[in-house]
């Protein structure tokens, strides 16, 4: 799966065999056992899968694992990479090939949740200063008769069913292979095209992509949507239900560094909320 945190991966959840590897280290806490490296950071990744992470260390994921790694005194960070697929846990944090995935959704069962470290929702998208600019709902009456684009099978397709607005709305793949198609890219070209009016998606998606355009656009998450699917989610570090004492490593690392983990994430874009919904801006530079 491409695109919410670590991709669509996110966008599908919202909608293990135990193997020892090189360098792995075993420890006992608690009457399990614990394969987490003491020296190196062993992240699991999308090799392609921007605003994430990719294998040229470019996405915030990547970003955050280097931060991780500093606070916790670990010499390097290493990557079990592995597309945003079917099997992706699996493959990746079940087979002890790494020890965390840096963006995991609160509440997903293959895996156990950190505290949550961010929170975000699903976004719009539209020209700054357009006849759209200020729209804060997807009923709003000012998209009636406007041309949507929006991911396939996520949650705001069910309020703009509700609304009426599906039969012009464009739908763009959940699924794609990240490493030939970007549905969130394509979408924010084709709103710089002219060709859609207004985008929904995955917050981090949107305020990258919208970022990346080079044009001026507003970001706005949809959190008044009333009653029907969630639109804003609590995002995790996700770690094996075996490692414990690995899980209080990591709350314990969120916590002491709260506002430099939000600095990393606002300087990719990420619209982030506090839980009451109210936007979270840079400390560092004012907003």
């Amino acid at each position: 799966m491409a695109g919410i945190g670590t991709g669509l991966r996110l966008a599908a959840v919202l909608a293990v065999a135990v193997v020892g590897t090189a360098g792995a280290q075993d420890r006992e806490f608690g009457g399990s056992i614990e394969l987490v490296d003491p020296n190196v950071l062993r992240v699991c990744a999308d090799p392609s899968n921007l605003p994430f992470s990719n294998d040229k260390g470019e996405g915030f994921e990547n970003a955050l694992a280097n931060f991780v790694a500093d606070k916790l005194g670990r010499k390097s960070v290493t990557y079990s990479f592995f597309p945003q697929a079917t099997g992706f846990v699996r493959m990746t944090l079940g087979a002890n090939a790494c020890d965390i995935i840096m963006s995991y959704p609160q509440g997903d069962e293959l895996v156990q949740n950190t505290n949550a470290y961010y929170r975000t929702a699903y976004s719009l998208v539209v020209p700054k200063g357009g006849e759209l600019d200020g729209v804060e709902t997807i009923e709003d009456p000012k998209l009636k008769d406007k041309v949507i684009g929006v991911v396939a099978g996520t949650p705001p397709g069910t309020y703009m069913a509700r609304a009426g607005l599906i039969g012009k709305a464009r739908g763009y793949q959940l699924m794609v292979d990240t490493r030939y198609d970007n549905s969130a890219q394509q979408m924010i070209d084709d709103l710089g095209k002219g060709e859609i009016d207004a985008a929904i998606l995955w917050g981090p998606q949107a305020g990258f992509y919208a970022r990346e355009s080079g044009k001026d656009y507003v970001v706005t998450p949809l959190v008044k949507e009333g009653k029907g699917p969630p639109m804003a989610f609590r995002i995790t570090m996700g770690v094996r239900v075996s490692d414990q004492e690995w899980k209080r490593t990591l709350n314990d690392m969120i916590r002491e560094n709260q506002d430099e983990l939000n600095e990393i994430l606002l300087s990719f874009g990420v619209p982030l909320l506090d839980e009451h919904d109210k936007p979270i801006v840079s400390k560092k530079h004012g907003g």
